[in-house]
């Protein structure tokens, strides 16, 4: 199963922690495991490369491990983007959790 954890200050979504392989199908053919990673590194792009901030991503593929932390004192436009983009993250995984209930789960800490 994968794990994905939103970890929020407040309201602020600062990042989240996705652990785990899916389980749906073997690796190189689960769809599951690829609509997370997609989505995932999806975000990763539009913040790192075409808002041009420096959010931390660490990817680990031996733990099965991606980790996204926003930097913080963002200009508003950023910030306000930046929460837009991670809440919809979240509310396509929690769909995705509707369809795939023992492959994905999602929380908040």
């Amino acid at each position: 199963m994968t794990s994905i954890t939103f970890l929020c200050e407040g309201k602020r979504i600062i990042g989240f922690d996705a652990v785990g392989h899916s389980g749906f199908a073997a690796e190189g053919e689960d769809i599951v495991c690829a609509a997370i990673t997609s989505a995932l590194r999806l975000v990763e792009c539009v913040v790192n490369e075409v808002l041009g901030l420096c959010a931390a991503v660490k990817v680990s593929e031996e733990d099965t491990k991606i980790s996204f932390r926003l930097p913080g004192g963002l200009a508003p436009t950023a910030e306000s983007t930046c929460q837009t983009l991670l809440a919809g993250l979240m509310v396509y995984l929690a769909e995705l959790h509707g369809e795939y209930p023992e492959n994905i789960e999602v929380m908040e800490a």
